[in-house]
């Protein structure tokens, strides 16, 4: 399992899906609740920024994972971003430094690797829901993070509490297609935005 394959490929999707948003969308709501697609993109481009530091062996700065609001040339610095995380997740060195994740604390550069291949698999999807697209999730990537949420801990820290990445599981049928039951897994309905399947 390349993980950094996996990112590359959810990173480079999630920029082809920004980059057809138009400026008159950025107040829908997302799945993301409490988010709308403005805050999302924020926080999109702020974390490949903050990634991009950890990679680079530089403490967590929260002024740099909070990032700014949007400006004018928004669609630009998010393309920026991504090449950044890109470059700097590229370079072999950061698979045997110890990085620092806001929130996280430190983890091997691989665990962060992980964290952001995750993390824009998710947020490419629920992007492309709030503009009104279907995007079709990779179903290598999508068992992928099945296998890897298999050792997370079941608590509010993870899911559903406060500040958690993750909501509440979304119920979804064991024979459901991998993608569903990824995102169900990821707190989730894979018809948002309507609720039940």
């Amino acid at each position: 399992m390349d993980l950094r394959e996996l990112d590359r490929r959810a990173s480079e999707a999630t920029c082809r899906i920004v980059e057809s948003v138009s400026d008159d969308q950025l107040r829908r709501p997302t799945p993301c609740v409490e988010w709308d697609l403005a805050v999302l993109l924020r926080h999109m481009t702020a974390n490949n920024h903050g990634f991009a530091d950890a990679a680079e062996g530089e403490p967590a700065d929260p002024d740099v994972w909070v990032g700014l609001p949007l400006g004018e040339d928004w669609r630009a610095a998010y393309q920026e971003s991504a090449r950044r995380v890109a470059a700097a997740f590229a370079d072999d060195a950061v698979l045997d430094r110890t990085v620092e994740v806001l929130d996280y604390g430190t983890m091997p550069g691989s665990g962060a690797i992980g964290m952001h291949f995750i993390d824009y698999l998710v947020h490419g999807w629920d992007v492309a829901r709030a503009i009104g697209q279907d995007p079709a999730l990779d179903e290598e990537s999508c068992r992928t993070v099945l296998t890897m949420g298999q050792g997370w801990p079941d608590i509010p820290r993870v899911w559903g509490g406060p500040g958690a990445p993750w909501g509440h599981r979304f119920s979804v049928a064991e024979d459901a297609p991998v993608a569903h039951r990824m995102l169900g897994f990821l707190g989730r309905s894979p018809s948002w935005p309507d609720q039940d399947l």
